[in-house]
């Protein structure tokens, strides 16, 4: 039994309707027909109130719906991973340098279309994303601060809500300009990057953010400094459909990452590891000279 089908046996069993659940999860109906059509995938447990507000309504266990999601979720992801990474949307790059400090913003356009989707782009995309939704889900339970958002928008208040769910179940390989621009652009104001150190500052939007400034340092560490696994690599380890033939170099690689407090899943050490195999992302001459160094 997947989400849908277990909520629609609820539904049955006490009499109710979609729109009666719609109220309870302060969403719109329409979201609970493409969630119980199978047409919106289960958004990520972690990432939303959603399964308390409707288990708590449906009246099953605690926890129930999401463990359901979350396997449901790990299903799909198998389906996934062969797929290639896809670019990001023309009006996302466009936003993500708009935003991006004057004095910089040149140099950074010019390495976005000299290495497409590449390295740089990702990093900065993901980490305005992760800033912009922290904010979002300190914020999910505050009415006052989702009738801003709904008033900044021109949205009903169910309606953001169900936006905001979608844009905390987004990632860098995901975004899409419904669910990603719209919030990027009015929470970030700008950022800029030190490209020698990966540093990045971020400013966001007085009104919408009680922090203003985020500042990130991305350090390198030896293996012993590390502490323990990320849950998600873990996970990506014990899976031969990702890692079955990852070599101890790779693991090495991909152990040394750092994501400030945040927590990435299988797929995203999938992707990471496949991008470290793509010689679209080592040109040539960089290759030659690496080996040179290391005879």
């Amino acid at each position: 039994m997947d989400v849908s089908l277990l909520i629609k046996h609820r539904l049955k069993e006490l009499g109710l309707e979609q729109k009666d659940l719609a109220s309870a999860a302060q969403v719109t109906e329409s979201y609970i027909s493409q969630l119980l059509g199978r047409k919106k995938a289960p958004p990520a447990p972690g990432r939303t109130d959603l399964y308390d507000r409707i288990g708590e309504f449906l009246r099953l266990p605690k926890g129930e719906l999401s463990k359901l999601a979350d396997l449901q979720r790990q299903e799909e992801l198998k389906k996934k991973v062969a797929e290639p990474a896809r670019p990001l949307f023309k009006e996302c790059r466009e936003l993500v340098l708009r935003k991006c400090d004057p004095v910089r913003r040149g140099e950074i356009e010019r390495i976005f279309e000299k290495q497409p989707f590449g390295e740089l782009e990702r990093l900065v995309t993901q980490k305005l994303l992760d800033v912009a939704q922290g904010v979002a889900r300190e914020e999910l339970r505050s009415e006052e601060w989702l009738r801003l958002m709904a008033e900044l928008s021109d949205r009903s208040y169910e309606q953001m809500r169900v936006a905001i769910l979608e844009f905390l179940d987004t990632d860098v390989f995901n975004v899409t300009v419904e669910n990603s621009i719209p919030f990027l652009d009015a929470m970030i104001e700008s950022w800029d990057i030190d490209l020698k150190t990966f540093g990045m500052e971020i400013a966001l939007n007085r009104r919408l953010a009680p922090g203003r400034i985020k500042r990130f340092e991305f350090v390198e560490i030896e293996p012993d400094e590390a502490g323990a696994l990320q849950p998600g690599f873990e996970q990506f380890l014990k899976d031969a459909a990702l890692s079955g033939d990852i070599t101890e170099e790779e693991i090495d690689f991909l152990k040394r990452l750092a994501f400030n407090g945040n927590r990435p899943s299988p797929l995203y050490y999938y992707r990471e590891l496949q991008n470290l195999r793509d010689p679209l992302h080592f040109p040539a001459e960089a290759r030659s000279a690496a080996e040179r160094v290391s005879k």
